[in-house]
């Protein structure tokens, strides 16, 4: 690839990168959209049921985007397409809870499901036209130093973006405060969008599968062929429910601590601060580290949080030290997982790679509505247990990786 081009590339999916972190806490699922369900009088399960639609319904869907997008040589179009949708959503969302006290409850939750639904598969579809862009357009030789220096400058954006929800959940009302959270995501998203519209994508993906059956036949016969890829997608399903923990553990708190919108905006702040550390240590080491060793690292930080959140329910004050802690794992990890997922594919199959990252993704898809009901008859005790010893079973998977 032409070197002029790849470094435009680059800056153009920094910009939305930049933008997209000022956005990101005003709609962020681990904590905004948690805390908005539970202030609506959600319950464990309502929670268990978004989560999946938001983590496990969002990854499976790639299948069935991946196979809609592998015929498409140019996937810009369809990558601003996935974006813009989500734009949208966002402002109406941010009309839903501007309105919401004209509106019934059960209208407001129902609308709320779907647009998050909505919001969720658009980002889904996008993501797929992002990944097989970012292989292309951008050098190999560059690709771990723009995921280490995306990280680093989204960091900056998710502190400010992250005092500043933090402010606005304090000095407004709800749901005034999420009308305006979700206001703020949408604009800002807008301009991230921007950096999309510049991209020069002159590279076509050339691997083609027409028909959905051969697409979905295929996959096991990959998955077979490719240890590599096996063990990524164990690697996902047992290590990556940690994404799914924070939402249950912003559920504990409501049960134990008085649950204000101050504690919600300390969450945020907490989270985006530890998502710091992790993107700011792995920027100053991009030459050094490699994803297997992160990943070893991110096992142990992902067990210890839901053990360390049932020890520490009594202290209002250290349990919100978790939070740190799981902003750290959860930078690590997307950083280890989409830069893993770029290395062990091509041109020619990353599309389809990335639909079975999604599809094949099918403990972190479910776990989330299982732990939700488990919760509500049996408490936390033996769901988080459960959680941490799934997470460190991931182990032997990494091991098991050859990846640079």
């Amino acid at each position: 690839m032409n070197s002029k081009i790849s470094k435009w590339n680059f800056k153009s999916f920094l910009w939305h990168a930049v933008f997209l972190s000022l956005a990101a806490n005003f709609m962020d699922v681990n904590t905004v959209v948690p805390s908005m369900i539970l202030k609506l009088g959600g319950n464990s399960i309502h929670l268990g049921f978004l989560t999946t639609i938001m983590i496990g319904g969002a990854s499976f869907m790639q299948l069935i985007f991946s196979f809609a997008l592998s015929n498409e040589a140019y996937k810009k179009k369809w990558l601003l397409l996935g974006i813009n949708v989500r734009v949208i959503t966002l402002f109406l969302l941010a009309a839903l809870f501007f309105f919401s006290p004209q509106l019934s409850n059960t209208f407001t939750f129902v609308s709320l499901f779907v647009l998050i639904t909505i919001f969720s598969f658009s980002g889904s579809f996008a993501n797929i036209s992002y990944i097989d862009m970012n292989g292309k357009v951008i050098d190999a030789k560059e690709r771990k130093h723009f995921f280490s220096l995306k990280q680093f400058l989204s960091s900056f954006g998710l502190i400010i973006s992250a005092l500043v929800a933090r402010h606005l959940l304090k000095i407004t009302e709800f749901p005034e405060n999420y009308s305006l959270l979700f206001l703020l995501a949408g604009g800002l998203l807008f301009i991230a969008s921007f950096g999309f519209y510049a991209i020069k994508e002159l590279v076509p993906s050339t691997n083609k599968r027409r028909r959905f059956k051969d697409f979905f036949v295929q996959m096991p016969v990959e998955i077979r062929q490719n240890a590599n890829l096996k063990n990524y997608l164990f690697i996902i399903n047992f290590l990556g429910i940690g994404i799914s923990l924070l939402p249950f553990v912003i559920l504990l708190a409501k049960k134990q601590f008085d649950f204000t919108a101050s504690m919600v905006g300390n969450f945020v702040l907490y989270s985006t601060i530890g998502m710091l550390i992790g993107s700011l240590t792995l920027y100053f080491l991009a030459k050094k580290f490699s994803y297997k060793r992160v990943l070893i690292v991110d096992v142990f930080i992902g067990a210890s949080l839901p053990i360390a959140a049932l020890l520490l329910s009594n202290n209002e004050f250290l349990y919100q030290g978790i939070f740190i802690m799981a902003g750290i794992f959860a930078s690590t990890y997307k950083i280890s997982v989409n830069g893993m997922l770029i290395e062990i594919s091509n041109n020619e199959n990353r599309t389809f790679y990335a639909g079975i990252s999604g599809a094949g993704n099918i403990f972190t898809m479910i776990f989330p509505i299982i732990a939700g009901v488990f919760i509500s008859y049996f408490g936390f005790t033996w769901v988080f247990i459960f959680m941490s010893l799934s997470m460190l079973s991931s182990i032997y998977f990494i091991r098991k990786l050859n990846c640079q």
